[in-house]
């Protein structure tokens, strides 16, 4: 949901649009400076995330961090905004800051994927009280994007020794643009079946539920509609229905109806509720 108009604006959206969970920016997701959180509205946050019985709410951090840049300056500048980030998280009491890990542009992969977890380490260890999750995002493996395959996911992890302050997000568009194919049965349980191995179930925190533009393999991440991509419709109802991820959030970050007019109109975007709706339709209920 938009933080415009202040942070409490977007728990406003979220209960008008009929959410259960709810995933924010705490700043512009552009911009590397960020504005300073005034304590009255980190007050009025907290307690309408109270009030709302939303829960959990989670942040995602700036696009132009990258804990992998081959660049000493980029890394370090990238480190100093992750660490606000984190701080600004922990300041609204979130219970996550989903991340990109990052992307490496010169030498092997294993490189890159160690700078991520030095850096992820460094920033842990100076925050020994923290509560907010690290959440590191599969992600469709895009240029030289890091993390699109489970195994870059469990090294990261095992360099943390499997720390419990860092969890995964799995996004549907990323998972087939990525090479997994959760559009079968078949393909489904094996994708599942290889996190397990590799990472452990227990350590999906979040979902994000997104169609995809483009087809399984692809590595190009571009969200769609539920329902008006490449995915269709059977992976969410075989995850909405999954009894392993019944507890878990599940996450929108389709697109939107960005115009002035609907802005105006309330803050129930059309697009959000009509997705919305497709999902929770898909839902088997149980005795």
């Amino acid at each position: 949901m938009s933080i415009a108009g202040g942070l409490p604006r977007a728990v406003d959206r979220a209960q008008a649009s009929g959410c259960d969970a709810l995933q924010i920016f705490t700043k512009s997701a552009g911009q590397w400076r960020a504005r300073p959180l005034p304590f009255e509205e980190v007050a009025l946050f907290r307690r309408r995330v109270r009030e709302t019985g939303i829960r959990p709410v989670v942040a995602h951090n700036s696009y132009l961090i990258n804990l992998a840049a081959a660049s000493p300056t980029l890394r370090d500048q990238s480190f100093a905004a992750l660490a606000e980030e984190l701080d600004r998280a922990e300041a609204l009491g979130l219970d996550g800051l989903v991340m990109h890990p990052g992307s490496f542009t010169s030498g092997a992969e294993e490189q890159g994927l160690d700078l991520i977890a030095d850096a992820l380490a460094r920033l842990l260890q100076q925050r020994p009280r923290g509560r907010t999750r690290v959440l590191l995002e599969h992600t469709a493996g895009q240029g030289t994007n890091l993390g699109h395959r489970f195994e870059h996911l469990a090294y990261i992890l095992d360099r943390l020794q499997g720390s419990p302050r860092v969890g995964v997000c799995l996004d549907t568009c990323h998972l087939l643009a990525a090479g997994y194919d959760i559009c079968t049965v078949d393909g489904y349980a094996a994708t599942f079946r290889r996190f397990n191995e590799l990472i452990g179930l227990a350590r999906i925190k979040v979902f994000h539920l997104n169609d995809s533009k483009k087809p399984c393999g692809s590595r190009v991440d571009r969200h769609e509609h539920i329902g008006k991509g490449c995915l269709g419709l059977e992976p969410f109802r075989m995850l909405l229905n999954d009894r392993r991820f019944a507890k878990l959030p599940m996450l929108l970050e389709t697109p939107k109806l960005e115009t002035a007019e609907s802005r105006r109109r309330g803050d129930v975007d059309p697009w959000d509720a009509r997705n919305l709706r497709i999902l929770r339709k898909l839902i088997v209920q149980r005795p």
